[in-house]
């Protein structure tokens, strides 16, 4: 089946990670999630240092609060997925995640700070 009218030639396709609070997240104190968090910023602005995501941050009003922030990354999903195993947060059980591949219209989403590409530039298979 061909693309319809609606449906762009080309896509960029963009790894994401999001990453959200899981039910079975371990109680710190205070003093503890303040250290954590400090390490994981750290770390998430280590990995935008090296190219390796190009936007981070944040959610704020979203329709669930277990939704904490989300990535995109310049890597493919098996290795987004690595690097973010190694986020401080995610060590210690406080945050899991979900990696996806996100298509969007081609040109639609810049990342300007990257300095280099990001994304692979696909087309819509037919079936």
């Amino acid at each position: 089946m061909a693309p319809g009218a609606d449906v762009p030639d080309e896509f960029d396709v963009y790894t994401i990670v999001v990453l959200r609070r899981p039910a079975e997240a371990p109680e710190l104190s205070d003093a503890e999630l303040d250290d954590l968090q400090q390490r994981h910023l750290a770390y998430r602005a280590h990995l935008a240092r090296e190219g390796l995501t190009v936007a981070n941050g944040p959610y704020d009003a979203q329709s669930d609060p277990a939704y904490r922030g989300m990535s995109v990354f310049s890597c493919g999903p098996e290795e987004a997925a690595r690097l973010t195993d190694a986020d401080p947060s995610v060590v210690a059980g406080r945050l899991a995640y979900d990696v996806m591949e996100w298509w969007v219209a081609a040109g639609s989403v810049a990342f300007p700070r990257a300095g280099t590409p990001v994304g692979e530039r696909r087309r819509m298979t037919e079936d």
